[in-house]
């Protein structure tokens, strides 16, 4: 699959800044509806299946899959987390020698990789809808501002993104993450299931459910375009899948774009900033540095799409100054690179369940189970006056062997090829409130190899975070004790901002150009052809894994922008 055309034109219909989630998305959905559309990607080209170590078992793999110590000298940050950057998935993951940034203010663990998919190749895939708790909290609640949009605006987006890109899961009839467009769940194994039955008894607001998440346990070749199968159960996700049973934008949405013919892909350009239009009041394309060659372009359009993530979009956008934006695009509000967002974890439970000894489970299944948020849902018995919003958890149970450290011969054989009890893992992932405090900005003194201004970030979890930590621990051992695990631990180490890797804000949406950067269809409210449809558009960061609300966002905004072209008003 070829991905990209040699030429490369002065003038497109569209070009979609970014080639990840979001971006893959918004190729497909321009693409589809007929406009001529250039994706800029700073990385190289990885086409569909040139996934290095997809079919490597961990035995084929250096050091046991860690990093040698002069490896780790490229990772100093992403690498922070000790269990992120690996042998099998190296590949994908930037390196801070080759692209830096400041978090000397306080620390933010930024993960990133360069190349074409970017990092739908190794997310996480789980997939929960937002409910109006979320859309409404921040206007209940006082907190920054109000969302412009609310469920019933993204139900149908929801529907069209979940149909094509797969997502497995059980309905459940919970309204705080509504049921979708579900393809058969991966089962919970005995003992999870045990888990669910045995909590609902004591704690019935705290649902056990499995995982959903985008790997397709059913494949419909006519709803499931693009170059995918079905999940072999591998577990080897973020290595990359040659089955494309996982949605990433190299095995769906971008063959889909280019069997359309008017996709084209462009490869190591490094995009500086977009240009402004004095005269018209729009964008009329952007500027690119060619990262192999050093050239430098200027490529027009008629719109433009923002799909870089969080902080790649809002460093773009800041470094676009002009005499109308002095502060970075769009920036009337003063908003931009303000309320940077993300998940908090680095908090959970641990423990063992005596029971089910004559009992193990088939394969590897590439997902866990998920309890959604239990707490501040609106009623008095889930009530919490001491912190704001929720968590929810992903975890697992496996059969786990004894510890083999030191033991080696037919020691080690005896404890490796003997099962052992059922252990539970169970993470809880917070939400972080929007700040204004918490921010990212450009450092215009200090640029790289390609005239490009360093990055700041300046951003912490602060008091509503840390007391929504104690109660997500005490939740968690609460269910472990409801269900008679044994041994049961906690852990609560405060994690950097970036850790998680669903970065949202800095340039939220909002009815008020005053206090927002973004409209209700994720359009500029002072350049109406340029869209933010990636984290960056994010008003508050609820707790659901955000990727599949990106994905309905820019399926919507590339609907309205469609209208609006075709109408005279773009």
């Amino acid at each position: 699959m070829g991905y990209m055309s040699l030429k490369i034109e002065n003038t497109y219909d569209a070009i979609v800044i970014g080639s990840g989630i979001s971006g893959g998305y918004a190729a497909m959905e321009l693409c589809t509806k007929g406009y001529k559309t250039l994706v800029l990607e700073r990385g190289r080209m990885v086409k569909h299946g040139e996934y290095p170590t997809a079919h490597k078992e961990m035995w084929e793999l250096p050091t046991q899959n860690k990093l040698s110590q002069e490896e780790l000298k490229d990772y100093p940050k992403q690498n922070r987390l000790n269990w992120w950057v690996n042998q099998d998935n190296k590949h994908w993951i930037n390196k801070d020698t080759e692209y830096n940034y400041d978090d000397s203010a306080n620390r933010f663990d930024w993960i990133r990789g360069h190349h074409v998919g970017g990092r739908s190749i190794m997310w996480g895939r789980h997939c929960y809808r937002w409910s109006d708790l979320d859309f409404e909290a921040n206007k209940k609640e006082g907190i920054a501002i109000d969302w412009p949009i609310r469920y019933k605006d993204i139900e149908p987006w929801y529907d069209r993104v979940e149909t094509f890109v797969g997502v497995s899961g059980q309905a459940e009839g919970l309204a705080q993450v509504p049921d979708g467009k579900f393809l058969k769940p991966v089962p919970l194994n005995c003992a999870e299931q045990y888990f669910r039955e045995e909590v609902a008894k004591v704690y019935p607001e705290r649902v056990i459910t499995p995982g959903r998440t985008a790997n397709l346990t059913e494949y419909n070749p006519e709803v499931h375009k693009g170059l995918r199968g079905k999940c072999q159960n591998r577990n080897r996700c973020w290595r990359g899948c040659p089955y494309g049973a996982y949605f990433s934008s190299q095995a769906a949405t971008l063959p889909v774009a280019e069997d359309t013919g008017n996709l084209t892909i462009r490869p190591h350009s490094v995009v500086s900033e977009i240009v402004y239009d004095e005269n018209t009041g729009k964008a009329s394309g952007v500027k690119i540095i060619d990262a192999e060659t050093g050239e430098k372009l200027e490529i027009n359009a008629r719109i433009i799409f923002c799909n870089a993530s969080t902080v790649g979009t809002t460093a773009i956008l800041l470094n676009s100054r002009s005499k109308r934006f002095p502060n970075g695009l769009g920036n009337d509000s003063g908003e931009l690179g303000h309320n940077i967002m993300d998940h908090h974890y680095g908090m959970g439970v641990y423990g063992t369940l005596n029971k089910f000894e004559d009992t193990y489970y088939q394969g590897r299944k590439p997902q866990s189970f998920y309890v959604p948020r239990c707490t501040n849902l609106g009623d008095k018995m889930t009530e919490r006056n001491e912190y704001k919003r929720g968590f929810g958890f992903q975890g697992t149970i496996r059969r786990r062997t004894d510890d083999s450290t030191n033991l080696l011969g037919k020691d080690l054989k005896d404890v490796i090829f003997k099962p052992g009890p059922y252990k539970l893992s169970m993470t809880c992932f917070g939400e972080m409130l929007p700040y204004h405090e918490n921010k990212m900005s450009l450092d215009f003194e200090r640029k790289d190899k390609n005239g490009i201004p360093t990055i700041v970030f300046d951003a912490k979890l602060r008091e509503n975070e840390m007391k929504l930590r104690e109660d997500g621990v005490k939740v968690g051992m609460e269910m472990l004790e409801a269900a008679g695990f044994e041994d049961i631990g906690y852990y609560n180490s405060a994690t950097a901002p970036g850790a998680c890797i669903h970065e949202m804000g800095t340039a939220r949406m909002g009815r008020d150009p005053k206090t927002s950067v973004l409209n209700k269809w994720n359009q500029m409210h002072t350049v109406p052809n340029v869209f933010v449809t990636d984290g960056a558009c994010m008003t508050s960061s609820g707790t659901q894994n955000p990727s599949i609300t990106y994905m309905a966002l820019t399926a919507r905004a590339v609907d309205y922008a469609d209208k609006q072209i075709k109408a005279g008003k773009l």
